[in-house]
């Protein structure tokens, strides 16, 4: 096995020494640099490295929660090395190193790489939260059968977890196929389009209302307009802009048990810095709705 590419000797927001120590953090920060079933540009390997340090220079006293979200404790782990030819090692893998940490009480948040990785924290939580279900921001439903021969792809995962048993809850979709249109009409999967949610804020309550006690976040940053979001393989006209996207998950965290997130698909290279900060930022901001 190769060795990894990035090693993380600071702590995600520059978090102190005494605030990082495994066993009293609350939050765990896992980055997976895997982009192996990206389906146009590739470069999301490079997202955790550049969240990680966009992350550095985060202003960590958060106005809008009036507090200081690192003293929560973050530990931050070495990437997970991952053979980037076999997605379903890379989900068999990723599942159990987050049952790991989930089974010692942690928020796992997992910096992608590419969207399929969802998959596997998903399905880990779902084997400790019975009544788990996934809220997931994309761009893309990714709910196709199979991709490029890719079951445990950035297309396919969350169709992986459906079968699972787990209801999933997507949001700011705007790009999908005619099969996909057929499944979620078949399976009645509860669909939010990003223009349907631009034009109706009210939405944002009925979101909330299909999750259940427990709730795992999936992030694809692509889920953001690109005017504000363009460094992601795959952009989309039409998104989310900041504050609709975080109404959202105020909304929906509130009063639940947020068991853990991802945020996936920055590919760094292209588009601005500004990318990367954002994504770090809405990191943050996670930890702060849900702590």
């Amino acid at each position: 096995m190769s060795e990894p590419k990035y090693f993380y000797p600071r702590n995600f927001a520059g978090t102190p020494k005494n605030l990082t120590n495994l066993k009293s953090a609350k939050v765990v920060i896992l980055p997976v640099p895997y982009d192996s079933t990206t389906t146009y540009k590739s470069g999301a390997s490079d997202g955790p490295s550049a969240i990680i340090s966009a992350s550095e220079y985060l202003e960590l006293y958060d106005s809008e929660l009036d507090r200081d979200i690192y003293k929560v404790g973050m530990h931050t782990l070495d990437e997970l090395v991952v053979d980037v030819s076999a997605s379903k090692k890379m989900f068999t893998k990723l599942a159990k190193v987050v049952t790991k940490y989930a089974k010692m009480k942690k928020i796992v948040v997992t910096l992608g790489g590419d969207h399929s990785l969802a998959a596997g924290p998903a399905y880990a939580f779902s084997k400790i939260y019975k009544d788990l279900s996934v809220l997931y921001f994309d761009a893309h439903l990714d709910l196709r059968e199979e991709y490029e021969g890719a079951a445990f792809g950035s297309a396919t995962w969350a169709r992986r977890v459906w079968e699972f048993g787990i209801p999933v809850i997507p949001v700011g979709i705007r790009s999908l196929s005619l099969d996909e249109k057929e499944f979620v009409k078949n399976k009645k999967v509860p669909v939010y389009f990003a223009e349907d949610i631009i034009k109706n804020p009210k939405l944002t309550s009925d979101i909330s209302s299909k999750l259940t006690k427990n709730i795992y976040i999936s992030f694809d940053v692509d889920a953001l307009d690109p005017s504000i979001m363009s460094a992601t393989g795959t952009p989309e006209p039409g998104g989310l802009d900041w504050y609709q996207a975080l109404d959202i998950l105020k909304t929906a965290t509130k009063g639940r048990n947020v068991v853990g997130f991802d945020i996936c698909e920055l590919s760094p290279s292209w588009g601005p810095h500004s990318c990367s900060f954002t994504a770090a930022k809405l990191v943050y901001k996670i930890i702060g709705y849900i702590t």
